[in-house]
């Protein structure tokens, strides 16, 4: 998860939830942050096509729908985040494990940056 500024300009890493406590999680930051619109990355085949993993997404998204009627949720995009997102970490110091949440956290900010370039002047 990511959480983008009150500005809506700069993105930042906030949490790996684990996909069972995602609605926990987000019922928290509705409640507490006031949370009205999530991004939901859907990893998208590299041509584009919905594949297993992006219907696993699409399906969670549907019942996040369901769940929270006042939250605008919002489908992207996210081929190849976390890709770039362990290219921009390579060279930082820390343990397998903490390497792989890093790249996570760093990886949804980024598609959430990507989100809020297009909802902007920039």
């Amino acid at each position: 998860m990511a959480v983008s500024d009150a500005g809506r300009v700069i993105a930042s890493p906030l949490a790996v939830v684990p996909t069972a406590e995602l609605h926990e999680h987000l019922r928290r930051l509705v409640g507490e942050e006031g949370v009205s619109e999530v991004v939901v990355g859907v990893p998208r085949t590299l041509g584009g096509e919905v594949g297993f993993q992006a219907r696993k997404a699409l399906d969670t998204l549907d019942l996040l729908r369901e769940g929270f009627p006042g939250v605008r949720f919002v489908e992207w995009d996210e081929r190849l985040t976390t890709r770039l997102a362990a290219a921009g970490s390579r060279g930082r110091r820390g343990s397998k494990k903490r390497g792989t949440v890093r790249v996570d956290d760093l990886a949804a900010a980024r598609l959430l940056q990507e989100y809020l370039q297009t909802q902007g002047d920039f």
